[in-house]
């Protein structure tokens, strides 16, 4: 991974957490950067991303003030996700209610158009990039 590509994932994982960026410019920054897909771990407090020619990046995310449920709720997690598409609901906020739905974190599949999102139990949500 070279310092361009690096810079630039470190930058849209910055503004993103902070609330400045919608979903669809951080997947867009991503795509420039050659990220193939990342994962979000709420529990590790951290987020891989990984690049076609399987280079690895880790950041490390603050850890929520927020526990997560114990039972998943894929009703409460696409609540989030569409509040997202919406544009009223920003990352930080889109944490705290996935969290809220006993989600775990999430892996970002770029390439494959879609995301899933996981519970303590392995239970799952597949949510597809809107067309």
């Amino acid at each position: 991974m070279n310092n361009s590509q690096q810079n630039l994932i470190q930058e849209t994982f910055k503004v993103s957490n902070d609330g400045r960026m919608h979903f669809g410019e951080v997947i867009g920054r991503l795509r420039q950067a050659g990220v193939e897909s990342y994962t979000v771990d709420y529990r590790s407090h951290q987020t891989t991303y990984h690049l076609s020619n399987d280079e690895t990046l880790i950041l490390q995310i603050g850890p929520s003030e927020q526990g997560i449920e114990g039972t998943f709720s894929a009703a409460g997690v696409q609540a989030a996700i569409r509040g997202a598409q919406q544009g009223r609901v920003m990352y930080p906020e889109f944490k705290h209610l996935s969290m809220q739905a006993g989600c775990i974190g999430y892996t970002v599949w770029i390439a494959g158009r879609h995301v899933t999102y996981y519970g303590r139990k392995g239970e799952t949500h597949v949510e597809h990039f809107p067309t």
